[in-house]
């Protein structure tokens, strides 16, 4: 089966290169120049695949002119995250998908031209935005990603006093911690992070609600509550052999390469990656970066079928990494010392007809068992979900997805409103930055008007 690769660590010195941003951002000139090709469409098809609505052809035309704090004030002001979102977001297939310059030429390079307004911005140091006047009332955050700090932010504009707690040393959720920071660089979400504390918004880290702080306590201190904890790290796949030595959960294994070089030995090494979705694609890059000599990416279904971006795909791909369709890890083998060498798989057919996602249900073929000499597996299946929490806060939910009403996203509680990750799920949309910091607003602007009508009320 093969000679297993005598594994090291990356030095530092290979880490910092192989991690650097991977995509150079836009020169003042080419800036310039791709903001003019833009048609500054009236009433432009890009605003409207935007999730968060961002005027595209407002923002480039200040790039245009020059006017790059308004630029940069402009993106913001739809979207909290747009520095993060402007090197994650599927652009192909939201703003830059719908420019009408596809039938003609090339679509106008919007997500570069959104990094190169926010990079000035935060360069420049300058504050984009402001508190509201305080109103009285006091709203509860629980999580500090995306979904959490978009509602925070738009919380601290209306005027209310704000506490976001995060579980985690740093706030910003998946930005922070989840992608890979050859995409996205841990100081553009820490970034982000600070224009949200710079508006008073009190954001305590390192505080679990659940374990360290009761949702009671917070149901009875505060006016409304906004849950946007996202999702946990991956599930167990349920087969012999996920315990050990070179088995990792892939948002874990991330989550190591994000501060510092990871105490991971894998120079020379073999790696599967069992998933296709976009954290099983950022694991697998990630291998390739720490000095794999071989990456595979094992599906139980077939590319079509597989939910990771397609840039990511293709990514992957030039990356490097090997993908094995239509094959399921029944089995992770191990030597004397209890290391990974092999996983065992099996050829797999897909059903004639479709699950419950749509998708159609992958069946094992018989005696198609076959050994893949590996001393890495990296497993990346999806998340779990933070029921206990839920049922906590006393919320209906199916299966841990929160059960919201769509005009509100308010909750079964009345005092509680939920966004991104947590209502993700069961065809509630598709989970991306930018959709997350969406739902973060609506439930900030709802949470806004439930108390302006509450205040008219009593006027009356």
């Amino acid at each position: 089966m093969g000679k297993a690769a005598s594994l090291t660590t990356l030095s530092a010195e290979r880490f910092a290169a192989n991690f650097a941003e991977a995509e150079p951002g836009l020169t003042v000139k080419s800036a310039v120049e791709e903001a003019n090709r833009c048609l500054y469409c009236y009433d432009a098809p890009c605003i409207k695949a935007c999730p968060t609505g961002i005027n595209i052809p407002s923002f480039i035309k200040r790039i245009a002119t020059g006017n790059l704090k308004g630029s940069a004030t402009t993106i913001m002001d739809s979207n909290p995250v747009g520095a993060s979102c402007a090197r994650v977001c599927p652009t192909e297939e939201l703003c830059e998908g719908a420019c009408v310059l596809n039938d003609a030429s090339e679509p106008i390079r919007i997500g570069l031209l959104q990094r190169y307004a926010t990079d000035w911005a935060i360069k420049s140091g300058k504050p984009l935005f402001q508190a509201g006047t305080p109103n009285g009332k006091k709203v509860a955050v629980v999580g500090g990603g995306p979904a959490g700090l978009s509602a925070a932010r738009e919380l601290a504009r209306d005027g209310f006093e704000v506490v976001v707690y995060e579980a985690r040393e740093l706030a910003g959720g998946l930005d922070t911690y989840g992608i890979v920071s050859f995409r996205l660089p841990q100081p553009i979400s820490l970034w982000e992070v600070e224009q949200v504390e710079k508006l008073g918004v009190t954001i305590k880290t390192g505080v679990k609600v659940g374990a360290d702080v009761p949702p009671s306590e917070l149901l009875e201190q505060y006016d409304a509550v906004v849950l946007a904890a996202g999702m946990g790290y991956v599930p167990k796949l349920g087969i012999e052999g996920e315990d050990l030595e070179g088995v990792y959960d892939a948002i874990r294994f991330v989550e190591a390469t994000k501060t510092a070089a990871p105490d991971v030995k894998l120079e020379g090494a073999r790696v599967a990656v069992i998933g296709a979705g976009n954290t099983a694609i950022d694991a697998a890059t990630c291998s390739v970066r720490l000095g794999a000599g071989n990456v595979k990416m094992v599906y139980r279904r077939t590319r079509e079928e597989m939910t990771a971006y397609e840039f990511e795909y293709e990514f992957a791909k030039q990356e490097g990494v090997e993908f094995s369709w239509l094959t399921a890890p029944v089995r992770i083998i191990g030597d004397k010392s209890g290391k990974v060498t092999h996983l065992e798989c099996v050829k797999m057919a897909l059903s004639p007809e479709a699950g419950r996602d749509g998708r159609r249900l992958p069946v094992p073929i018989e005696d198609s068992e076959f050994l893949l000499p590996v001393d890495a597996v990296i497993v990346a299946i999806g998340q779990t979900r933070h029921t206990g929490l839920i049922e906590a806060f006393g919320l209906e939910h199916e299966r841990g997805v929160v059960k919201i009403d769509p005009a509100t996203r308010r909750t079964s509680h009345p005092k509680v409103y939920a966004a991104g990750d947590i209502v993700f799920g069961g065809g509630q949309g598709e989970a991306m930055v930018v959709s997350a910091a969406q739902q973060g607003k609506e439930a900030a602007h709802a949470i806004s008007r439930h108390f302006s009508v509450t205040q008219q009320t009593i006027a009356i």
